[in-house]
């Protein structure tokens, strides 16, 4: 049997903008997905801190370097430049994988600039 497991998060990173009319996803910043293990299309949740609301879409890649968080299509309905979230990616495990299998977490400051592991983020 295959186990649903957390795979990587992004924790408390900030939407930097919401753009209504584009045909959906999140747009990322390339160091933010490659520090969590994402690749482009890959299926994600989204969760407001905000506003409680959860969201489920895939991963397009944003300009390096620029911290962008981008909602896009009807997400941008529910997540607002400013906005913290976490982006949750999931996987699937073994039951022997899942026994040691520990998520991959970035932390990130307040412009979405991935930082050290720390167990806690900067804002």
């Amino acid at each position: 049997m295959l186990y649903s497991v957390l795979r990587s998060k992004i924790h408390r990173v900030r939407v930097t903008e919401a753009q209504l009319y584009y045909q959906g996803s999140l747009s990322l910043d390339p160091d933010l997905m490659e520090a969590a293990d994402l690749k482009e299309h890959d299926w994600v949740q989204i969760t407001s801190m905000a506003n409680g609301v959860r969201w489920q879409t895939y991963v397009i890649s944003a300009e390096r370097g620029s911290g962008t968080v981008r909602a896009n299509g009807s997400a941008a309905r529910h997540f607002a430049p400013g906005d913290e979230v976490i982006v949750l990616a999931f996987g699937y495990a073994s039951e022997d994988e899942r026994a040691t299998f520990q998520p991959r977490v970035v932390f990130v400051d307040e412009n979405n600039r991935v930082q050290p592991a720390t167990g806690e983020t900067t804002h």
